[in-house]
């Protein structure tokens, strides 16, 4: 497929995947770079080895150490300058984002739009950067909490957000005065040469070893990071497979992670509810990006008095939806990210039909025509259940969504709880009980919960993040910024005698 907004992007046929403030000519494997929409080649990359992993995470290290030193507000003027950047190459960004992940144009520009707003909440942040002040219980001290640079922060993102992950980890880790160096998804690793060259730009010279870019095997230059002890933080989007290899082998050295990783969101719709609200609700967050987020609606627990009507609209709403290429303006559901996912998809709904559940609508490939044969392309499928089965419980990245009928709020929340993962939660009411009991301590056991919208598309002002296999991590907004930081506690004596805390008196 011709792109030509590549070369907008400073992105040739063939490119080198690491930067450590300048391009380094990389000599590991080349990496075709395929398009989920037809399958063709697009470009390639000449893969980072671990002697360029070194020179990069040097690199970062060396220009933190400098970095850390300049005022917050600096810092935030470079990213505030990073972010009008981002401003300017929103439309080539939005399209590179679905040539190479495949979500349609509308949602790579939003994508691009997220990039622009975090960078827009990490200059104001620049100027929040708060501690404490404490009571000392002794007599002419004074105590505070100091909050100070961490290091170079690893980051490590997943290809169904090529951008905006590392937007919400780098943007607020530069404003903390941290260094970043990023491995990319291998799906999506042009997006990544992209964002760094437009950050880099902006950073100059001196600064722009800050964004560091390593796109290679997990073997080698993952390894290599996961062990690096110049990287205190590692921050990893992806499975919860990835996320239990991660979490302990970074925890051996002592090292932080924030891990953002699978989700299975449900969406409670109770007998008082907007079904037209609901049902909009519904369909964006499990066909939205094929059903390829995070955050895609999966289950949803609709009250039986309403389910037949829910189901109808549903089934109509699914009927409208255009499957195709992605950089139409009227396709509704791209490709999956590549054929390996699409089998995913039919071992799921193989395994769905052996449990008991019925095909609604949809439960198989999508019939595309011409170029777009080469692509991975589904039928965006409903499937009725009559209770929890068990490939529900069950993270499969594809338009499939479970509908289970429900008798009352607490059986509801008992089934939104029982999955593993604990992202992304909603309910649809006009009850203010049920809403607030949805959303209290004996509601939703997940990171997000919902009243009266859908599980997907967070805002950034909010911390994003899950619980149980989800990781526990938090990205984004809220106090975020902390996972960036270290905290120092500080006692300053001004006066002219030595006290003890607690009373102690020693020697005396």
């Amino acid at each position: 497929m011709k792109a030509p907004f590549l070369a907008d992007l400073g992105i040739g046929k063939t490119n080198h995947g690491a930067f450590d403030g300048r391009w380094r000519k990389t000599s590991g494997d080349t990496l075709e770079v395929k398009t989920p929409i037809d399958g063709s080649v697009v470009a390639s990359v000449r893969m980072a080895t671990k002697k360029d992993y070194a020179a990069v995470s040097k690199a970062a290290h060396e220009a933190f150490l400098a970095w850390r030193d300049l005022p917050a507000p600096q810092r935030g003027e470079y990213v505030r300058q990073i972010g009008e950047a981002f401003r300017e190459y929103k439309e080539p960004l939005g399209k590179l984002v679905t040539l190479e992940a495949g979500k349609i144009l509308q949602e790579g520009l939003g994508e691009a739009q997220e990039c622009i707003d975090i960078a827009d909440f990490a200059v104001g942040l620049s100027r929040q950067l708060y501690g404490l002040t404490i009571a000392s219980e002794r007599h002419h001290h004074a105590m505070r909490e100091n909050w100070h640079p961490l290091g170079t922060v690893g980051i490590i993102t997943a290809f169904n957000f090529p951008i905006a992950v590392w937007a919400w980890n780098s943007m607020l880790a530069l404003v903390c005065g941290d260094a970043c160096l990023w491995k990319p998804s291998l799906k999506t690793p042009l997006t990544s040469i992209a964002m760094t060259k437009i950050a880099a730009d902006v950073l100059g010279k001196q600064w722009a070893p800050l964004v560091g870019l390593v796109i290679g095997p997990d073997l080698e230059v993952g390894s290599a990071l996961l062990d690096d002890p110049q990287i205190p933080l590692v921050s990893a989007t992806g499975s919860t497979r990835m996320g239990r290899i991660v979490g302990p082998r970074v925890a051996q050295r002592f090292g932080r992670s924030l891990l953002e990783l699978g989700g299975n969101n449900a969406i409670t719709v109770m007998d008082d509810a907007d079904l037209d609200l609901a049902t909009r609700a519904i369909v964006f967050g499990a066909v939205g990006t094929a059903g390829q987020r995070c955050t895609s609606t999966r289950r949803v627990l609709v009250h039986k008095k309403v389910q037949k009507k829910l189901v109808e609209r549903l089934v109509q709403a699914y009927g409208q939806c255009k499957i195709g290429n992605p950089l139409d303006k009227k396709t509704l559901v791209g490709p999956l990210v590549d054929h390996q996912a699409a089998e995913g998809f039919e071992r799921a709904i193989k395994a769905a039909e052996a449990q008991g559940g019925k095909i609604v609508c949809g439960g198989k490939r999508a019939r595309v025509t011409g170029k777009l044969k080469g692509g991975a392309y589904v039928q965006p499928t409903i499937v009725n259940c009559k209770g929890m089965i068990d490939i529900a419980r069950e993270e499969t990245f594809a338009p499939i969504l479970y509908v289970m009928p429900i008798d009352s709020l607490e059986q509801a929340i008992a089934i939104n709880n029982d999955v593993p993962q604990g992202l992304s939660s909603a309910i649809f009411t006009g009850s203010v009980r049920a809403s607030e009991q949805f959303i209290s301590a004996i509601g939703s056991d997940c990171g997000i919960a919902n009243v009266n919208i859908g599980t997907s598309g967070a805002e950034i002002g909010g911390a994003f993040g899950g619980e149980k296999e989800t990781g526990g991590g938090r990205e984004s907004g809220s106090d975020s910024w902390k996972a960036y930081m270290r905290r120092q506690t500080c006692t300053i004596n001004w006066g002219t005698e030595l006290p003890l805390a607690q009373g102690i008196e020693f020697g005396g």
